[in-house]
């Protein structure tokens, strides 16, 4: 029993010490919806289904609404860095909504294996 309890014992003093080490780091990016976030742009999306806003594609209330639309036919919220290119998913769904479309900073912790940020905190970029 002892040769199993100190093994086991060990391995979840690793995992509680991994899970306490996650700090918190902050990302500039613009809060996309997922699908939008796959082409970098919002672009093709109101063609397709805003046609009439379609040469305002870049105006940032167009681009709110844009985001919202998708969110309520399935989508996510997730934070698009278009400088490097990298769409990282957002654990909370409720903060992002407040900033649709927008530049923002996102504080939190990121887990390297879903691409996903544990938000703590969301305001808007400067």
């Amino acid at each position: 029993m002892k040769k199993i309890a100190v093994p086991v014992a060990a391995s979840v003093l690793l995992i509680a010490a991994s899970y306490a080490g996650a700090k918190d780091r902050t990302f500039t990016g613009e809060i996309f919806d997922s699908q939008c976030a796959k082409e970098g742009s919002h672009e093709m999306m109101i063609k397709k289904n805003m046609p009439d806003k379609a040469s305002m594609a870049n105006d940032p209330m167009v681009k709110e609404m844009c985001t919202k639309k998708c969110v309520s036919m399935g989508g996510k919220y997730v934070l698009y860095d278009a400088a490097k290119k990298t769409t990282y998913e957002l654990d909370d769904q409720q903060k992002p909504a407040d900033f649709a479309g927008k530049t923002v900073k996102v504080t939190g912790s990121y887990d390297k294996a879903t691409k996903t940020i544990h938000v703590t905190n969301i305001e808007a970029a400067s």
